[in-house]
């Protein structure tokens, strides 16, 4: 996983606030708090993760073009 971006930044649809997060290599992130507006984020349908489905890199495993969690 040397490749591997680890580091993603989530926009808030409810604020449009902006987080650079790091994100886990072993496990998926299924919930996120906005630090701006407190707004609790769950993947949309179909993704994984909140990374990526608001984030702006998909996360390690998709990265590495393995299944997800």
């Amino acid at each position: 996983m040397s490749n591997i971006t680890k580091i993603s930044t989530i926009t808030c649809p409810e604020c449009g606030n902006q987080s650079e997060e790091e994100m886990p290599t072993d496990s998926c992130q299924f919930f996120w708090e906005c630090p701006n507006c407190e707004e609790v984020l769950k993947p949309q349908n179909g993704d994984c993760c909140v990374f990526c489905s608001y984030g702006d890199t998909p996360c390690p495993p998709i990265q590495a073009n393995k299944s997800c969690c």
